[in-house]
């Protein structure tokens, strides 16, 4: 995949983000995530790859753009499979919270899972405790693990989990481990490259959450040398029979690293719409905004962070 590409998703995303900080705190979750779909749509038109919406807004019948399915790009170049989440924490930025962000990945076609809408099981870690852990081990077991690899005791473990009821449990399993806890309302793809960003204070990531954003959060652990694996957790009847038509032979099966991605070379970028765990969000400024974004590669496990100034004088459709 030509490195070229990755300034090319870092624009889509920062207009994602900017397009939607605009709605942040105002309470109205659809019209900020109409406004990140549509600006990311528009910078997609411009950029030459050859690329189909493999994870996105959900069905054609249920999203006019960036569809499953949908082809974007300007038709020339690389065949890509395309992973977005426009706007990863619709009502975190409707209420105003940390860490949502727009968010993109991609690699060469038929290498990202096609994901069902459904749930997903989780367990992330950094570069240090790749191997050290199992989504089928028990709790105790995964987090003395992690303590181990990091050289710290447990108590000073910090474990992030998505604050849901499905969760009770395990939130007292981990309390009765003396490891700290970190709860986020959503953005559990932030929340699963946390483990491996230094400074994050984030040691490991357990939970259900969604299965695209797994799919999506898997490309980012694989440029950050980090590890993922889940476990789709269906709904109901109707979401096996979509993960079957969508060619998925066992649907049980514990998805590892290159179940979720079968390729290095693969992309992510992302774009803080508000003040996160990795990311800073849109600042408003005098005709512009700051962004901050982060953009990888799996191949060379580069990791650029880029702070741009953007004049709205050049940028009409801000």
């Amino acid at each position: 995949m030509d490195r070229n590409l990755a300034l090319d998703f870092v624009r889509a995303t920062e207009a994602a983000a900017i397009n939607s900080a605009f709605w942040v705190g105002k309470g109205n979750e659809n019209q900020a995530d109409h406004a990140a779909v549509e600006a990311m749509r528009k910078a997609f038109s411009v950029i030459d790859m050859d690329g189909t919406i493999v994870i996105g807004e959900g069905e054609r019948d249920e999203a006019p753009m960036l569809y499953i399915g949908e082809k974007v790009g300007s038709g020339r170049g690389m065949k890509l499979d395309i992973a977005v989440d426009p706007l990863e924490g619709t009502t975190i930025t409707a209420r105003g919270d940390p860490n949502a962000m727009a968010v993109f990945a991609a690699a060469p076609a038929g290498c990202l899972l096609n994901a069902p809408d459904t749930y997903m099981d989780k367990i992330a870690v950094g570069p240090k405790c790749v191997g050290a852990v199992d989504l089928d081990a028990s709790v105790e077991d995964n987090l003395n693990a992690v303590a181990k690899k990091l050289d710290k005791p447990l108590d000073e473990i910090t474990v992030m989990i998505m604050d849901r009821d499905r969760h009770r449990e395990l939130i007292e399993k981990v309390r009765k481990t003396g490891c700290r806890i970190k709860l986020i309302r959503d953005g559990d793809i932030a929340g699963a490259l946390a483990p491996a960003i230094d400074d994050s204070g984030i040691d490991i990531l357990i939970g259900i959450g969604g299965a695209p954003e797994g799919v999506i959060a898997a490309v980012a652990l694989k440029c950050l040398g980090g590890e993922i694996q889940g476990r789709l957790k269906f709904r109901n009847e109707e979401e096996k029979a979509r993960a079957k038509k969508m060619g998925m032979k066992d649907i049980n099966q514990k998805l590892m690293m290159d179940d979720l991605v079968r390729s290095n070379e693969a992309m992510f970028a992302a774009t803080g719409v508000t003040d996160g765990t990795i990311l800073r969000g849109v600042s408003f400024q005098s005709h512009g905004a700051k962004t901050h974004s982060i953009v990888m590669r799996a191949k060379t496990k580069t990791i650029r962070f880029i702070e741009a100034q953007h004049h709205f004088e050049h940028f009409p459709e801000y």
